[in-house]
C-alpha cells in the first residue's frame, strides 16, 4: 500500500478545492446577452386552423400559409448567448383534423447554403431548422425534428436530463424543401396519428423553432430566448388552440419476408487446409409487426417471428486487453419504439439481451401523471430448445412541476433452473431551474451459477444482490458541478440489462468551468472540465482513484477546435477477481503477487477542423503511462508476452507436459493515435475512413502485448431521400480480420423498406485454427447474402 500512501490527502485537498470552487456564487443574469423574454413569446400562441391542406413542395407560397401562426425575432444562442441572429429566420405552424403543418423560410446566401443529398438522421453537419414538440406539456419529454434545406428528415426523442437526444427513433411524416433565390424554405406535414399527445380545449403543447447554420461556427438561432444550463425542455413557449382534431385509432401492420443464405467454414481433416467452405442453404424467414394505437398517448406493439436481423453490423472496436464486456448500442426498430422509457442510469433494461425471439409484446404510454411501459418476449437460442422468457415493468409519476419517482421489474426465465428476478426504485427531483438531484436503487434475486474464487469454480445457488446510484448535479451558465455514489454487490445480476463490474462501489466528483463566448473573436471560447474520484469493493480494497482529471476544449473561428487532456489515475487487481484465490489446496489466478498495482499518466490531444461541407478531418493522439497488461494474450498474433509466459515457453522445449502458468500482470506504455476524414465529393455521395490504433508495449520484457490497429472505410450514394448504396471494409491487425458489407436500400418511409445486401468475412495471413499455423493468404470464414422486404399497411378509424 505504500505507492497510494499519498492518494488519498491529495485526492482530498483536490476535492475540497474544487468543491469550494464549484459553488462559489454565481452570477445568474443571463450574462452580456440577457434577454426579456417579449410578451408575444412568453404568452401562448393559438394554431390557427387550415380549411385548405397545402401542397407539400417546400415553397410557402399558398395563401393557407398567410393564416398560419408565426413565429419570428430569433436569436443567436450558439456560440454566442443571446445576442443577433446572422441571419432572419421564420417559422410558420398551422393544423387540420388530421395533420400539423410546419414551414420554415431561412434567409441567407444560395452559394453558401450546406445541404446534401444525406440519409435519414444524418443532416447534422450542414444547415437545419428544427423544431421541439411537447406534446404532453410536462416539460420532460418532446420530440425533436430536423430538416436540411433539401427536406431531408432527422427524428427523434429529446428527454430532460439526457445531454443528447435519441435520433432512432422514426416518425412516419412528409417533409420537403427548396432552395431559393433569397435562402431556403422547407414545408413539413405530420400526420397526429404518428404523435403521442394530448389536446383539446384548455391543453397546451411546449414548442420551440430554431435554425443551424452550419458555416457560421455552427451557429444556432431559436424563436425562443434559451438561458444556458437550464434545460431546453423547461424553457419552451406554449401553443394552443388545437381543438379540432379527429379523435382516431390507428393499427399499423408491417409484413416482412426475408431470403437468405449464410455460408460458414467448417472441419475437414481430408482438405489440405483442414477444412472447407460451406455455403449453407437457402432460408426463408417471414413475420409481422403489428402497432394499434388505441388512443394518442397508448400504444400497443406485436411482433410475431419478427425479422430481428440488423441491416447494419456494428462497428470494429478494439477487444484487445479488455477485462470488462463492452456495450453496443440497440438498433432494431421494435426496441427503439418508445426505448425512453426503459433507460435509465443503472442500465437494468438492455434489449440486447433479447437475442431473437419468436414473439414479443409491448404496451407504453402515458395516463395523466403516469407514464408506462410494459414489455415481455419468448427468446430463442441456436442449437437449443430451451427458450427465455423475459418481461419488463416501467412505471413513472410526474411529482411537481419537473421532477418524478419511477419503479423498475425486470425477470429473466431460462429452462427450469436459471431465474433473474429485478425490482427497483428511482427519482428525479428538481431542486431548482439548475440543480437537479437523482437516485436509482435496486435489488435482485438470482437463481443461477455463481463463480467462487476460494474453490475456483461455479456453485449453482441462490444470489441476493443491490445497485444504487445517486448523484446531485448543478449546472450553471459558464460553470457546473456534480457529485454522485453508485455501486453494485457481489451478487448483483441483472439479466436483462448491461452490468460492466459487481462488487464496486465509490464515488466521484466533476466540474466544469467556461468563459463567456464571443463569436466575433478569433478565440469563440474555452471550456474545462475536470473529475476525480474513488472505488472499493466489499472487502474495503481499493479498485480505483482517479486522482485528477483536467480537459480543456478551445473553440475558434471557422469550425477548428482543439481538445487537450491529462489525467492522473490509480489502478488495483487483485487475482480473486480474474480466477482462484490462492491457499494452501490451490494456486493462485496469478503468477507471483496476488495484487498488481500501478499509478498512471494519461494525455491526449484531439484536433478537428472543417473546412467546407465537402471536407472535415479529425486526428487524436494519446498516451498511458503504466497501463496494465492484463496477460490475456490478445490473439495468435498477438500472445502473451509475460514474463511467467516467456519462461514457460523456455522449459516447454524440454517438457511438453508443463501447463500454461497463471497471469502474471505488469506494466506497459499504452500509445493512441487516431484519424478521421469525411469527404464529400458530390452531394449525394459520401466517404467516411477512418483509423485507431492503440499499441501496449511491456515494461519488464519489452514485448509488444498488442498492436491494433483498425482501418474503416465507408462509402454511401444516395440516389435519391429514399434510395441509397452503401459499401464499407472494417480491416484489424489483432486477428487480422477482414470485413466487407454492400448495401442496396430503399426506404420511403419507417416500415416499408427493400433491402439487397452482402456481407463477407475474411481474414489476411490469420491464424488457422484448423492447421494450427497461419495461412499465407486471404482465407474466407464466414459470408451472407440476403434480400428483405417490409410494408406498412396503416389503416384509422
Amino acid at each position: 500500500m505504500s505507492q497510494f500512501r499519498n492518494v488519498f490527502p491529495a485526492l482530498a485537498a483536490l476535492i475540497l478545492i474544487v468543491a469550494s470552487f464549484g459553488q462559489t456564487e454565481e452570477n445568474q443574469s443571463d450574462g452580456p446577452g440577457q434577454f426579456v423574454i417579449p410578451p408575444e413569446k412568453a404568452a401562448p400562441v393559438t394554431v390557427p386552423f387550415f380549411e385548405q391542406a397545402p401542397v407539400i413542395d417546400g415553397r410557402l407560397d399558398e395563401e393557407v400559409w398567410k393564416n398560419a401562426a408565426t413565429f419570428k425575432d430569433f436569436i443567436q444562442t450558439e456560440p454566442g448567448d443571446l445576442v443577433p441572429p446572422s441571419r432572419e429566420t421564420i417559422a410558420y405552424m398551422g393544423y387540420d383534423s388530421k395533420h400539423l403543418y410546419i414551414g420554415y423560410f431561412c434567409f441567407d446566401e444560395p452559394e453558401k447554403i450546406r445541404a446534401t443529398v444525406a440519409k435519414r438522421d444524418a443532416v447534422g453537419g450542414e444547415d437545419y431548422v428544427g423544431v421541439f414538440l411537447d406534446t404532453f406539456n410536462d416539460q420532460r419529454r418532446a420530440y425533436i425534428l430536423q430538416f436540411n434545406p433539401l427536406g431531408i428528415q432527422a427524428d427523434g426523442i429529446k428527454t430532460v436530463g439526457d445531454f443528447r437526444s435519441d435520433f432512432s427513433v422514426d416518425i412516419v411524416m412528409e417533409s420537403k424543401g427548396v432552395i431559393l433565390e433569397n435562402g431556403w424554405s422547407v414545408e413539413v406535414k405530420i400526420p397526429f396519428k404518428s404523435l403521442r399527445y394530448e389536446a383539446g380545449e384548455g391543453k397546451f403543447w411546449g414548442v420551440d423553432f430554431w435554425r443551424r447554420i452550419d458555416r457560421l461556427n455552427r451557429e444556432i438561432d431559436g424563436w425562443m430566448p434559451m438561458r444556458r444550463g437550464v434545460s431546453e425542455l423547461q424553457q419552451l413557449g406554449k401553443i394552443t388552440g388545437l381543438t379540432q382534431i379527429d379523435s382516431e385509432r390507428t393499427i399499423e401492420i408491417v409484413p416482412s419476408a426475408t431470403i437468405s443464405q449464410a455460408g460458414t467454414r467448417v472441419a475437414d481433416k481430408s482438405s489440405p487446409f483442414g477444412s472447407v467452405f460451406d455455403n449453407g442453404g437457402i432460408k426463408a424467414d417471414f413475420g409481422v409487426s403489428i402497432k394499434f394505437q388505441a388512443t394518442p398517448n397508448l400504444t400497443f406493439d406485436l411482433a410475431i417471428n419478427p425479422d430481428f436481423a440488423e441491416v447494419e453490423a456494428d462497428a470494429p472496436v478494439v477487444r484487445a486487453n479488455q477485462r470488462f464486456p463492452i456495450f453496443f448500442p440497440e438498433k432494431r426498430p421494435f426496441f427503439l419504439e418508445g426505448r425512453d422509457i426503459f433507460n435509465s442510469p443503472l442500465q437494468v433494461v438492455n434489449t440486447r439481451n433479447i437475442a431473437d425471439p419468436d414473439v414479443a409484446a409491448k404496451v407504453t404510454g402515458k395516463r395523466g401523471k403516469t407514464t408506462f411501459g410494459l414489455m415481455a418476449a419468448a427468446d430463442r437460442f441456436p442449437n437449443s430448445e430451451t427458450k427465455a422468457y423475459v418481461g419488463v415493468l416501467r412505471l413513472k409519476r410526474d411529482v411537481g412541476s419537473n421532477s418524478n419517482i419511477g419503479l423498475f421489474g425486470t425477470q429473466y426465465n431460462f429452462g427450469a433452473e436459471y431465474k433473474n428476478s429485478l425490482l427497483g426504485f428511482d427519482g428525479n427531483f428538481q431542486i431548482d431551474p439548475r440543480t437537479v438531484f437523482d437516485f436509482q436503487v435496486v435489488g435482485t434475486h438470482t437463481r443461477g451459477s455463481f463463480y467462487n474464487s476460494d474453490i475456483d469454480e461455479s456453485v449453482f445457488r441462490t444470489g441476493n444482490g443491490v445497485a444504487y446510484r445517486a448523484q446531485w448535479d448543478y449546472t450553471g451558465r459558464n460553470r457546473g458541478s456534480s457529485a454522485e455514489v453508485s455501486g453494485r454487490s457481489s451478487d448483483y445480476r441483472a439479466r436483462v440489462g448491461f452490468t460492466r463490474r459487481t462488487n464496486t462501489h465509490g464515488g466521484s466528483y466533476r466540474w466544469r468551468l467556461g468563459t463567456e463566448p464571443d463569436p466575433n473573436k478569433t478565440l469563440i471560447g474555452i471550456t474545462t472540465r475536470g473529475s476525480h474520484g474513488l472505488s472499493f469493493d466489499e472487502q474495503g480494497r481499493l479498485q480505483g482513484a482517479t486522482i485528477f482529471t483536467t480537459n480543456a476544449n478551445f473553440t475558434f473561428q471557422n469550425q477548428f477546435s482543439i481538445n487537450a487532456f491529462i489525467g492522473s489515475f490509480v489502478e488495483k487487481l487483485y487475482e480473486d477477481e480474474f480466477g482462484a484465490r490462492r491457499s494452501p489446496l490451490q494456486q493462485g489466478a496469478f503468477f507471483g503477487d496476488p495484487e498488481r498495482g500501478t499509478h498512471q499518466w494519461s494525455g491526449e490531444l484531439d484536433i478537428s477542423k472543417t473546412f467546407s461541407k465537402r471536407f472535415s478531418i479529425n486526428g487524436e493522439f494519446g498516451f498511458t503511462t503504466n497501463a496494465l497488461d492484463l496477460d490475456f494474450g490478445a490473439s495468435e498474433v498477438y500472445p502473451r508476452v509475460s514474463p511467467a509466459y516467456l519462461q514457460y515457453l523456455m522449459k516447454l522445449k524440454t517438457d511438453p507436459s508443463l501447463e500454461e502458468p497463471p497471469l502474471d500482470p505488469g506494466k506497459g506504455t499504452l500509445i493512441r493515435y487516431e484519424l478521421n476524414v469525411n469527404l464529400q465529393p458530390t452531394d449525394p455521395w459520401s466517404i467516411s475512413l477512418s483509423y485507431d490504433r492503440r499499441r501496449l508495449t511491456r515494461k519488464d520484457t519489452g514485448l509488444v502485448a498488442f498492436d491494433s490497429n483498425i482501418v474503416s472505410l465507408r462509402s454511401v450514394y444516395q440516389f435519391t431521400r429514399f434510395t441509397f448504396a452503401r459499401v464499407r471494409w472494417d480491416y484489424e491487425t489483432v486477428d487480422r480480420t477482414l470485413n466487407g458489407e454492400m448495401l442496396f436500400g430503399w426506404s420511403p418511409n419507417p416500415g416499408t423498406a427493400f433491402y439487397i445486401g452482402y456481407n463477407d468475412n475474411l481474414l489476411y495471413k490469420g491464424f488457422n485454427p484448423y492447421t494450427g499455423m497461419f495461412d499465407n493468404g486471404i482465407r474466407r470464414d464466414g459470408r451472407s447474402f440476403f434480400i428483405r422486404a417490409s410494408y406498412l399497411f396503416r389503416k384509422s378509424f
